[in-house]
């Protein structure tokens, strides 16, 4: 691994080992959701309470592999205090990084095993309070070094027009673009993903409650 590398797999551990705002709000009148993955038994609760078009708090509970559990916990972060157009913004952008194929990230790449893809989602089912196992270890291995064949979550053969247009925003996600390497993982996305899309859910009712 790069020195880069290594970054982006320590601040995946830590925050699997340590989630930021991690529990439940009050509901109500916190807004509540539940995200589920059956490819690999990841579950999340999702409570966020909206004040004045702004995401004054956020807390996530479940359970799952390393990469959703520490994904939900960088998102908790990178969203709290932020306005809702902002947050959909990230949302956009985070979905768009993960939807690059693998061929626009790294065209050199020389492909890891399937077998090492296969064993770092075994055992993904483990809850993320049991501390980082060896299954939590291959998960933020495989997110921060990103070497395996495979293509995206939808099996694309490129970049669609919406993914090229947020690419210029991944730069600007910090911390989050430790989970870039997910995308050469397909099995893994859905894990990277699952906290996202409960947060998308829960802004789709918020708007439909106001409409």
């Amino acid at each position: 691994m790069t020195d880069l590398e290594d970054l982006y797999r320590e601040i995946i551990l830590d925050h699997y080992r340590s989630p930021r705002n991690r529990g439940e709000l009050e509901s109500p009148p916190a807004r509540r959701v539940e995200g589920f993955n059956p490819l690999c038994g990841d579950e999340i609760v999702l409570t966020l309470l909206v004040d004045h078009d702004q995401v004054t708090d956020i807390k996530f509970a479940g359970s799952g592999c390393s990469i959703s559990q520490s994904s939900a916990s960088l998102m908790s972060s990178a969203v709290k205090g932020k306005t809702l157009a902002e947050v959909r913004g990230l949302i956009r952008t985070f979905k768009a990084m993960m939807s690059i194929h693998e061929a626009s990230l790294d065209p050199d790449a020389t492909g890891g095993s399937d077998e090492a893809t296969r064993e770092g989602h075994d055992g993904a089912g483990e809850s993320s309070h049991n501390g980082a196992g060896e299954s939590s270890h291959n998960g933020a291995g495989e997110a921060a070094h990103g070497r395996s064949a495979g293509g995206s979550d939808d099996g694309a053969a490129g970049v669609p027009a919406e993914t090229a247009n947020g690419l210029g925003d991944i730069r600007r996600l910090g911390e989050l673009a430790a989970l870039q390497g997910v995308v050469k993982f397909p099995v893994r996305i859905k894990c990277a993903t699952l906290g996202w899309n409960a947060l998308a859910q829960a802004l789709d009712e918020l708007d439909e409650l106001e409409s």
